[in-house]
């Protein structure tokens, strides 16, 4: 069968490789569609940590069961998606009910080879049935569960201010639970055609451009002088994280949710004074998958909003540097595997 490995950075080749076979306590999934991340666009440039190359890429996958065992629950043709954080289940955090930070995981496409190929073996345990769903719908699930579980970890209430930094997919998904938990978002970002979708299409309350605005008049401005109190951000960009520390509200708090490689440093006088709360927000656990599904079915989210670029498996390796462009106005582009 055929996969695209990203054998280094800024290089993809497609190589012939074994189809997997059916294993106990495995399925074979055949792969209907991929959405391409930011993970995946970081690890084509080589900025992506915990990453080794050569590496087959994807993890925001819809799929159809091809192989499975008879006392599944699952069964052949059934469409799915996955939790792509494949967990021990031994560790401290597994046993506190915090699989999406295992202390071994291994996330599919990052640690270990992801979806990029014909079909694919996952464990069962991980499989999540796609309830209505359609392929594109289900390729959008694991992103949005990414701002999902942010949002959950913040506690958002309603009416607070939410600041979100960066209005890429994931940082959309997380505006959008945001407003389902009832705060006033606003959102943070250099790219007006970004920000303009995040109004047009999200319904987002506020809009700030960190490059042609007052970031800190703004938001004084927007919250009456008392600033936001959750800021998540979802660049994984220093300067931005670091700045950010300025922005919080006293006694508010701050997620991250985007990722970067180095150190992040911050006054301490000014964190202590506010009585801050600081927290990583990591992957996401099943019951988020299982709101954003419920949000989907609800009409609460319209996942197909997101997809604005969308080409054949084939095509990938031309097409997926132009995706890093921003001018090319990408939200989401969507890799298909049924022509």
């Amino acid at each position: 069968m055929k996969s695209l490995v990203c054998t280094k950075p800024q290089q993809f080749d497609y190589q012939q490789i074994k189809r997997p076979e059916i294993t106990s306590g495995n399925a074979i999934l055949k792969v209907k569609r991929i959405g391409i991340c930011g993970t995946d666009l970081h690890a084509f440039e080589g900025t992506q940590p915990f990453f080794n190359y050569p590496r087959i890429l994807g993890h925001e996958l819809a799929c159809e069961v091809a192989e499975i065992e008879e006392n599944s629950d699952f069964k052949v043709g059934d469409a799915v998606t996955f939790i792509p954080y494949f967990s021990c289940g031994k560790c401290i955090a597994c046993r506190n009910k915090k699989p999406n930070c295992c202390t071994d995981i291994q996330v599919f496409g990052v640690h270990i080879d992801g979806g990029m190929s014909e079909y694919i073996s996952v464990p069962i345990q991980f499989l999540v049935k796609s309830q209505g769903l359609s392929f594109d719908e289900l390729a959008l699930v694991e992103p949005l569960a990414i701002g999902c579980h942010g949002v959950n970890r913040a506690n958002v209430q309603a009416n607070e201010f939410v600041l979100v930094m960066g209005a890429g997919p994931i940082g959309l998904g997380t505006m959008e639970f945001a407003k389902i938990a009832g705060a006033k978002v606003i959102a943070l970002d250099v790219n007006d055609l970004r920000l303009t979708f995040c109004q047009e299409k999200l319904s987002v309350d506020f809009t700030i451009n960190a490059l042609s605005d007052n970031v800190l008049a703004r938001l004084r401005e927007i919250t009456n002088n008392d600033m936001p109190t959750v800021i998540i951000d979802a660049t994984g960009n220093l300067t931005a994280i670091e700045s950010a520390f300025q922005y919080l509200a006293h006694g508010g708090k701050y997620i991250l949710v985007g990722l970067q490689k180095g150190e992040i440093s911050f006054s301490h006088p000014e964190f202590h004074k506010r009585e801050a709360t600081l927290m990583s927000s990591r992957n996401a656990t099943r019951q988020d998958f299982e709101q954003v599904i419920n949000a989907m079915k609800k009409g609460l989210v319209k996942p197909t909003t997101y997809i604005t670029h969308r080409v054949n498996f084939e095509q990938v390796k031309d097409n997926f540097e132009s995706w890093l462009n921003p001018t090319n106005g990408v939200i989401k582009a969507i890799v298909n595997f049924d022509n």
